[in-house]
């Protein structure tokens, strides 16, 4: 983003802290080297980041970044996103709300896995109603160049099909961008590029060596790596140490209409053999969807039976993305229902429907 680079160096000047720009990797359990140099300290953090996922698929390089689809001088004619994540779904109601041909291939049963079936649903709809093809079940197994455009063969159902588009996007998320860093020798437990870490945000093997951000699994967000760097933050400086809680953290899928979820998904909810009633909403013809023009509101809301209290909160419509922080806050103070129910809210808002989605 611009700017933040800019803003982050000048947030160093006065606090002792020097900044060594280069590419660094460890050379033991408390060094490490950038550029030949060699650095030593009690403690490391690993916060570097993540990168786009690399799939194995013939021709792949031919796939461009959701970085340089941000660089595009031009709007492409046609795109072809291989993977139906968050980041798919909001390029995809930008570009194809501009006039762009979008075609979704992913190569599971369904998008947005992570999400919550029914929520993700209704926005598949509201997507397939600007003209975008999304094939689930669906095999990428090249990509290649000719006359101009790219092509990918794909595979579903057991036939082998092509698609043809002007651009193709890697559209198969981001992954932790520790592979360069030679962690081995650190001692620094990992499987691949996954650090093993504990709930104080520590390698499981090197006490010394903490991680934040997307160099974790873990919600792959902005704030979530700024609150993991502040978990780390106190580690490093208090006896005390704390651990990391992600049961509040709400996210949002910024389409048209945004989807937002907080908490347990249904499926989760289920597996974990809890006992709750989903509460479901159908919000189409309500005053507040109505007065923005939605043909697509939704909203299922988990309730835990006995102690009344929301275990996950899933919403699709216009102002979700606002909403989601009012149940984040409501799971986080353990209110119940009935809690929610007898507040009084500014009418006519889009908060003011909280009542009636629990």
């Amino acid at each position: 983003m611009d700017g933040v680079p800019e803003e982050f160096q000048k947030s160093l000047s006065g606090r002792d802290i020097e900044l060594v720009e280069g590419a660094a990797k460890f050379e033991g359990a408390n060094e490490i080297s950038v550029d030949g140099a060699s650095y030593q300290a009690k403690n490391i953090v690993i916060a570097t980041g993540s990168r786009a996922r690399r799939l194995p698929i013939e021709g792949f390089d031919l796939a461009v970044t959701s970085d340089d689809l941000l660089d595009l001088r031009e709007q492409p004619k046609s795109i072809i996103f291989i993977g139906a994540g968050v980041i798919t779904f909001e390029f995809t109601h930008l570009l194809a709300r501009a006039g762009t041909k979008v075609t979704i291939v992913e190569i599971g049963p369904r998008p947005l896995p992570e999400l919550d079936a029914d929520v993700v649903a209704k926005l598949v709809e509201a997507t397939e109603v600007l003209g975008v093809e999304i094939l689930t079940g669906a095999e990428t197994q090249s990509i290649t160049a000719g006359d101009g455009k790219r092509i990918v063969t794909v595979k579903r159902n057991g036939a082998v099909s092509t698609i043809e588009a002007e651009v193709v996007a890697n559209g198969a998320g981001r992954i932790s961008n520790v592979d360069s860093l030679e962690l081995d020798a650190a001692d620094v437990r990992h499987k691949d590029s996954v650090i093993d870490i504990d709930e104080f945000l520590r390698s499981t093997s090197n006490p010394n060596v903490f991680a934040a951000g997307d160099a974790i699994i873990g919600p792959q967000l902005s704030p979530v790596a700024s609150y993991e760097g502040r978990i780390v933050g106190h580690n490093l400086v208090n006896q005390t140490m704390r651990s990391a809680d992600y049961r509040t953290i709400p996210s949002a899928v910024f389409a048209v209409p945004a989807l937002a979820s907080v908490g347990l998904t249904e499926e989760a909810a289920n597996e974990m053999g809890l006992n709750f009633d989903a509460r479901v909403n159908d919000m189409t013809s309500w005053r507040s969807a109505m007065t923005h023009a939605e043909t697509h509101a939704f909203s299922k809301v988990l309730v835990e039976k006995g102690s009344d209290k929301i275990l996950g909160a899933h919403i699709l419509g216009h102002g979700a993305a606002e909403i989601i922080h009012l149940f984040s806050w409501a799971m986080k103070a353990g209110m119940t229902t009935t809690d929610i129910k007898e507040q009084i809210y500014v009418y006519p808002t889009f908060a003011n429907d909280i009542k009636f989605l629990v």
